[in-house]
């Protein structure tokens, strides 16, 4: 079944509210959405269960836990086959500085965002842990001069359109 015709315009409207903020109450989300309480909370359970909805978390942010390099390294692999692109994932997925890690097309074979307290720091993690993960050919790194914009919230205006055409 294709996703759409799973979601409602009240799906929609609960995934909206939740990405604004997740700590709201039922009967807030409910009021919000116009629905009453339970239907609200079935849909939401409906929604988490269904893998639309995958967790909740708070939004920390990384300079006042110190954490004031962002990095974006290039990680190109020396081989491409299964075993070995299998094993270098792992090593990666086991790292908690790098924050996000994703195939790329083009030149490279990953892209990580990387954070660490300070250029030493970074530097440190960078020679003795990403050039040492195994089947690792060769790194590139950009560092952020600031962040216009950060946010972990998905664009939904398509979900609207498509439900009220």
């Amino acid at each position: 079944m294709h996703f759409m015709e799973t979601l409602d315009k009240f799906d929609v409207a609960i995934l909206v509210q939740l990405q604004t903020d997740a700590r709201q109450t039922n009967a807030e989300l409910a009021s919000r959405v116009g629905l009453s309480a339970a239907p609200c909370w079935r849909r939401v359970r409906a929604l988490e269960e269904a893998g639309f909805i995958t967790g909740y978390r708070a939004e920390i942010n990384r300079h006042k836990i110190g954490l004031g390099v962002l990095a974006f390294v290039r990680l190109d692999a020396d081989r491409n086959s299964a075993d070995s692109t299998g094993k270098l994932e792992e090593a990666i997925k086991k790292m908690p500085e790098v924050v996000a890690c994703h195939y790329i097309s083009g030149t490279g074979t990953f892209e990580l965002q990387v954070v660490a307290q300070d250029l030493e720091a970074f530097s440190q993690f960078a020679l003795k842990k990403l050039m040492n993960l195994p089947n690792v050919k060769d790194i590139h790194t950009s560092f952020s001069l600031g962040e216009v914009k950060a946010s972990s919230a998905l664009p939904l205006g398509h979900l609207g359109q498509r439900l009220s055409s």
